[in-house]
């Protein structure tokens, strides 16, 4: 499955990967899901908001245990942040009927759509849809860097957008959501475990700062007469790293846009985007202020005109801690295993935290020994991989089995 799955959408240039939704490349890793499905008499279904569910048992009989993640990218991602979540479900199904599990639940495997947001610039749209946490007016808005609304890329790429919404009773179907990832980290690399459960995830958002300034000439303008909106954009980009420094706080402005965009120009207008996460939501809110503070400060001195947005925002997630100890039992238990199996928390955002607001969710993390993630470098050993399986299915056999 992996090197079927590791050719689509990578870049021969960067070696990363650029599995944006709804494009070519996403189409390819739809197709795979489907064929991996298919090829073991599961029934495919793509739901309303693009979200694909490959189902072993009756899909509306309730009470299924689900699994899986997603198979989109950020800009020159790494092969495992998504991918590995979804290949270690099919992969832990076919340990499981190895084993002659009898299963007493649904279940069934997935791949949420857009989970990454590198297109439309919002995270975790399919599942965000799902849970009504993004309506259908305003996914309607999102367009991505060419303006192409979502609907308008969804139907080029054979979906009908006219159903996005919330779908509670698909919901009210699902049981528990277990989700296997990648860590994006070396807690588990410092620990010495393969496998680990999620406890929490940090509450984090994105917020945009527009610096409006005054086109001139870069050969011709006095420094003293320039209003250049780089300048503080420079300054508080500075200012981010020095406010989550102070907090033990993560603040990133990885994405900008310069508008004219002239080597010889100054611009009118630098539009930059900040990532801050923090471990309670009383951080977050000090460091974004202060990194906002600081950007209006460098504005006013330089007369730049400053417009910040917040685009999104998730608060903090608990995983639910009954399903979250019953993981730990069930992996405790295992012959060979750790009577207690690490429990960490993240930074990263991902769809079962998402879903957690609406149905008992949980994560296993496997051992990154780069801790390197969103880039070629990501990394997981296959032996931890295939711990990775075995962990699933365990949890799955103790979840959906007799």
């Amino acid at each position: 499955m992996w090197r079927d799955l590791a050719p689509l959408g990578r870049d021969p240039g960067s070696g990363g990967y650029r599995r944006y939704a709804w494009t070519a490349a996403d189409t390819d890793c739809r197709a795979w899901f489907r064929v991996q499905a298919e090829a073991r008499g599961l029934v495919h279904e793509l739901d309303r908001n693009g979200n694909q569910w490959a189902w072993l048992g009756d899909p509306l009989a309730g009470d299924a245990v689900v699994t899986g993640s997603h198979l989109d990218s950020v800009p020159d991602g790494g092969a495992f942040d998504g991918p590995l979540g979804v290949v270690s479900s099919f992969a832990a199904l076919d340990e499981l009927r190895r084993r002659g599990a009898r299963f007493t639940r649904p279940v069934a495997l997935t791949n949420f759509g857009d989970e990454e947001g590198a297109r439309f610039g919002l995270a975790c749209v399919g599942s965000r849809l799902t849970a009504g946490r993004l309506t259908a007016e305003q996914a309607h808005e999102l367009r991505d860097g060419d303006g192409v609304p979502l609907p308008r890329a969804m139907e080029a790429a054979g979906h009908d957008p006219s159903a996005l919404g919330p779908d509670p009773e698909r919901l009210a179907r699902i049981g528990a959501f277990v989700e296997l990832h990648v860590e994006q980290g070396r807690a588990l690399d410092l620990s010495g475990d393969p496998v680990g459960i999620a406890s929490a995830i940090w509450p984090h958002g994105r917020w945009r700062f527009d610096f409006h300034g005054e086109a001139n000439h870069a050969g011709t303008t006095r420094l003293a007469d320039r209003r250049d909106p780089m300048l503080t954009y420079a300054e508080t980009v500075l200012a981010a790293r020095r406010e989550a420094e102070l907090a033990g706080a993560l603040a990133t402005f990885g994405k900008v846009s310069v508008e004219p965009n002239g080597v010889n120009a100054i611009p009118s207008l630098v539009r930059g985007w900040l990532d801050s996460r923090a471990a309670d939501q009383s951080v977050l809110d000090t460091v974004v202020a202060g990194i906002e503070s600081a950007a209006r400060a460098h504005a006013d001195r330089a007369g730049i005109e400053l417009r910040v947005v917040r685009e999104s925002f998730t608060p903090v997630v608990e995983f639910e801690h009954a399903l979250r100890d019953e993981l730990g039992k069930i992996l405790g238990q295992r012959p060979g295993a750790r009577s207690v199996v690490p429990v960490l928390g993240t930074g990263a955002g991902h769809d079962a935290g998402i879903l957690s607001g609406s149905i008992p969710t949980a994560m296993l993390f496997v051992r990154n020994p780069t801790g390197v993630s969103h880039s070629p470098a990501e990394f997981a050993a296959e032996d931890d991989c295939v711990a990775g399986v075995l962990a699933l299915a365990d949890v799955l056999e103790g979840l959906a089995c007799t």
